[in-house]
């Protein structure tokens, strides 16, 4: 698992909040923070050996990786949910036909501070926590303190993944404070005793504690064989079919060496 400040550089440097450029380049890559540490760890081992191919990454979430696939401002799309049919129309109406490449799974993990007693979670409570209704830790087994609820945005496709499988398609309430990323996710959780939130299984490390949900702890293993109640694919989407230096680079992640790279980040490999 990675560090805090191994992610706290990322965020810096992928300027996840600004969706800058990291690195100026041929293959452009913009979406997902939970995808991000993937197409990073992946885009330096293949320039390294492709090194007349530079690849710049961008963050800010998967609706706006995709809009951007939309757009045809982007060669690859990160996304941590699938393309939605209406985002498709939208593609096709402006002459793109995008190509989905699942490249991982994740685990959408509960997370809270390290000092937190408690070490499981419901689904049931999970949803009772994010609709505002439970408001004491002690109302579910902690200590007598109230519940700091931290969530993803709207335009996060961890958002709506937790949205679909926690909240079964209700909203989470307006009280939940909201973060532009998986790493700021963890960082205010290391920060606040009191606080829940949800990040991808590749950015869980000590800053922050993992609860199983369910009694089922997410895994590699968990995830693979859908036991664990709140796991998902990760993707890559192109405009149109994949051609040249893209497809040599999704080539590469899907691999085994960019396998190896995928589950070195702290995420899943495909096989």
């Amino acid at each position: 698992m990675k560090k805090m400040n191994w992610i706290v550089g990322i965020m810096s440097l992928a300027t996840v909040f600004t969706a800058n450029q990291v690195l100026a380049g041929d293959i452009s890559i913009n979406g997902s923070t939970t995808v991000l540490p993937i197409a990073q760890k992946v885009a330096e081992s293949f320039m390294k050996e492709h090194p007349d191919v530079k690849i710049s990454i961008s963050g800010g979430g998967s609706g706006n990786g995709i809009k951007a696939l939309i757009d045809k401002t982007t060669d690859i799309a990160d996304s941590s949910r699938q393309i939605k049919p209406e985002e498709l129309e939208q593609a096709k109406a402006k002459g793109a036909n995008p190509v989905e490449f699942e490249v991982a799974y994740d685990c959408i993990v509960p997370v809270v501070h390290p000092s937190n007693p408690l070490k499981n979670i419901t689904l049931d409570q999970l949803k009772g926590l994010y609709k505002g209704e439970i408001k004491n830790w002690k109302e579910i087994g902690g200590e007598d303190k109230p519940v700091v609820i931290i969530s993803r945005d709207t335009s996060s496709g961890t958002y709506e993944v937790w949205e679909e499988k926690v909240m079964k398609k209700e909203r989470v309430f307006p009280g939940a404070l909201l973060q532009a990323s998986n790493g700021a996710v963890a960082q205010a959780i290391s920060k606040n005793p009191n606080a829940i939130g949800y990040i991808g299984v590749g950015y869980v490390d000590k800053s922050t504690k993992a609860l199983s949900v369910n009694g089922v702890t997410g895994s590699k293993e968990t995830a693979l064989n859908k036991t664990y109640p709140i796991s998902r694919a990760l993707y890559m989407y192109t405009p149109d079919k994949a051609a040249g230096d893209v497809k040599n680079f999704l080539d590469y992640v899907l691999s085994a060496k960019g396998q190896k790279l995928v589950e070195e980040e702290g995420f899943i490999p495909l096989k």
